[in-house]
């Protein structure tokens, strides 16, 4: 057995599981690799050493890098065996979400960049077009795969073209409705479409509903076994019997596949194979084979092991499904701070809620523990609800409950919540429902890249009638808005909070929360700074930075996104002659053009400057890094604000 470990030693790492191969193995080392089509050369026990060793790789640079380890160490057969099969880029391969995608690329031709995983520069943790031509279409988000594929299928075919197209997507995915839609459409198709369902029980928590369990069903049910025993043992009573049974062995339409227990899918008129151990390679490849003889839409269900050979994986997959660095031997993440995150900051405060008020509930989208709320869902079980990777139904589910005289909060990440801007405007908002967003990962995320950064929810939400927007400064505040939502408040509110440690700073500062009302923090004239959230600590380290200039700095707090606390704006517009808005956000639709709007609209000429970030995708990387290439970090902020500033001199003496 090898094992692997960062040191000279690279397989003695007792974490490492044996993959429970005691074949002869004819080594074959990773860098004689190019291309996909050098796959094709190797045997069998070649291709099980080479999985070996790039569970080794991305063991090696996700405990450096940080990513999503748990759901690629479960699929490195299966992507072998794509490969193995399909002549990627000619065949279409289509990741759903991508969080399983390194293996892809380190089998086409990007390993020696794999050490730059989610690095600012480097390689990203999705398929991105712009980066392989091995890659077909870019993913981020969950359920799209299907879509995606089948839209490649229909261009394929409409130009007369030959090549397969294979669409992976987890059970978990499987989950939301776009998948669903997806399918139906999928099912009249004649031609040739594979889908291969990866099923390893859970997306990033544990998986709910009944999909999840009609699947647990299948992969657990010994009918199919009973049933070809009984059948074979019938048949060899038979005379010639013995030939029959080998007949039907050997058959494409083997009696597995007379006997298939995907039944939803047959129904739907989508062929099924399996379920198929999803780390037997050989296995793997053969019914590849027999799927792409297949004219018309076929799942093949594949089982395999969230955390495969990586014993701390294997025992915790959701911790793994995206982690930091970790030391590779204890499986401990490398933090930085014991101090609270935001996250941890909204789980205390909703449960302390909930237990003054019984009409308090939560939902969440497959994210119990990234949103904060696993402490909630023990504590009140019963006012607990995952609905699974399902945001739209998340969102409308709440406003039902909402309607019925509950209390929902729905925790979400910003860039999840972007799928469901129908249903927050049409379902929660039309009707003033009482729904409560607790919004995660709002601003620049980082490494994760441009599906994943929070920065367009207060373009998105602000325009929504009703909608009430909310941005705390530090913990305290996020607690005392959170307080105001729940038990001061009757109608649509969003709480937009960022990813990380919360701010413990400017606790002093702790006015009451009124509706729309700002906070002056600093207050003096000539330039004023009024940050929205956590800028709120970048226009401290501005002010400080002019301040040693000679230059007159207020700050202000804005608290409510929208509406605008109008008041505070004349206020300033008495004592100062520029005003600096602050956001992490788009600029597009963001809380700057709400202050230039009302300027404009009251005839007031006081120069607004809007910081923000630029009308465009930000990619992966250092959240510094980002905010320094974006133009929203202290530095860039001062130049354009002394910039602005000598302009509005000049103008002065202009007109003098």
């Amino acid at each position: 057995m090898r094992r692997c470990s960062g040191n000279s030693d690279r397989y003695n790492c007792p974490c490492i599981t044996d993959m429970n191969n005691n074949t002869e193995i004819n080594n074959v080392a990773l860098n004689a690799l190019d291309l996909p089509e050098d796959l094709k050369k190797l045997d069998i026990n070649q291709c099980k050493e080479l999985c070996r060793e790039i569970r080794q790789i991305l063991i090696d640079t996700v405990s450096k890098n940080g990513g999503h380890l748990a759901s690629n160490l479960g699929a490195v057969e299966l992507t072998m065996a794509i490969h193995r099969v399909f002549n990627s880029p000619e065949d279409k391969i289509v990741w759903d979400v991508g969080h399983q995608s390194y293996t892809h690329k380190i089998l086409t031709g990007r390993k020696n960049q794999f050490d730059q995983l989610r690095k600012f520069g480097g390689m990203s943790g999705f398929p991105k077009r712009n980066e392989s031509h091995f890659d077909a279409f870019d993913t981020g988000h969950s359920s799209t795969s299907i879509s995606a594929g089948l839209g490649l299928v229909k261009a394929r075919d409409l130009k007369n073209e030959h090549y397969s197209v294979v669409s992976v997507i987890g059970d978990g995915a499987l989950t939301g409705g776009m998948a669903y839609e997806a399918l139906n459409n999928a099912s009249s198709l004649k031609t040739n479409f594979i889908i291969v369902l990866n099923d390893n029980t859970m997306s990033i928590a544990k998986n709910v509903g009944g999909v999840p369990h009609m699947l647990s069903n299948i992969r657990s049910s010994d009918s199919y076994y009973d049933l070809k025993e009984n059948v074979a043992n019938t048949l060899y009573k038979l005379p010639g019997g013995d030939h029959i049974v080998d007949k039907i062995k050997k058959t494409k339409s083997n009696l597995k596949q007379m006997i298939l227990p995907g039944q939803m899918f047959e129904c739907m008129g989508i062929s099924y194979l399996g379920p198929v151990n999803g780390h037997d390679i050989e296995k793997l490849i053969k019914v590849f084979h027999v799927a792409k003889r297949i004219n018309g839409a076929v799942i093949i269900h594949v089982v395999t092991h969230k955390g495969h050979g990586y014993k701390p994986a294997e025992r915790n997959p959701a911790k793994f499904h995206g982690i930091g660095p970790f030391d590779i031997i204890t499986g401990k993440e490398l933090k930085s701070s014991d101090k609270p995150t935001y996250s941890d900051v909204f789980s205390e405060k909703i449960c302390q809620l909930a237990k003054k008020d019984k009409s308090i509930v939560a939902v969440t989208a497959a994210m119990p523990d990234g949103t904060g709320l696993n402490k909630f869902s023990k504590w009140f079980p019963e006012r607990f609800f995952d609905v699974g990777i399902a945001e739209e139904h998340a969102v409308t589910f709440s406003a039902g409950m909402a309607a019925g005289g509950l209390k929902p909060v729905f925790a979400v990440y910003s860039s999840f919540l972007q799928r469901a801007y129908d249903q927050i405007l049409h379902d929660v908002c039309i009707q003033h429902l009482h729904v409560v967003f607790a919004i995660d990962r709002a601003g620049l995320v980082g490494s994760d890249g441009e599906t994943h950064q929070g920065i367009f929810d207060l373009s998105f939400l602000t325009s929504i009638p009703n909608m009430t927007v909310l941005a705390p400064k530090n913990s305290r505040e996020l607690e005392a808005m959170l307080e105001f939502a729940l038990l001061n408040f009757n109608s649509p509110v969003a709480i937009r909070y960022p990813r990380g440690q919360a701010y413990d700073g400017l606790e002093e500062y702790n006015a009451p929360i009124r509706y729309g009302k700002a906070e002056m923090i600093i207050e003096e004239s000539d330039i004023a700074l009024v940050a929205a959230g956590n800028m709120l600590i970048t226009a401290q380290a501005v002010r400080d930075k002019l301040k040693e200039k000679g230059y007159n700095i207020t700050i202000v707090n804005e608290r409510f996104i929208k509406p605008v606390d109008t008041d505070m704006l004349d206020r300033l517009s008495l004592s100062h002659r520029l005003i600096v808005t602050m956001e992490e956000n788009v600029l597009s639709g963001g809380f700057g053009e709400a202050v230039c709007q009302y300027y404009d609209d009251t005839c007031n000429d006081i120069d607004v400057l809007n910081i923000a970030l630029p009308d465009d995708y930000v990619e992966h990387g250092n959240v510094d890094i980002l905010r320094r290439e974006s133009g929203v970090d202290r530095d860039s902020i001062i130049a354009k604000v002394l910039n602005r500033w000598a302009n509005v001199l000049n103008k002065d003496k202009s007109n003098e």
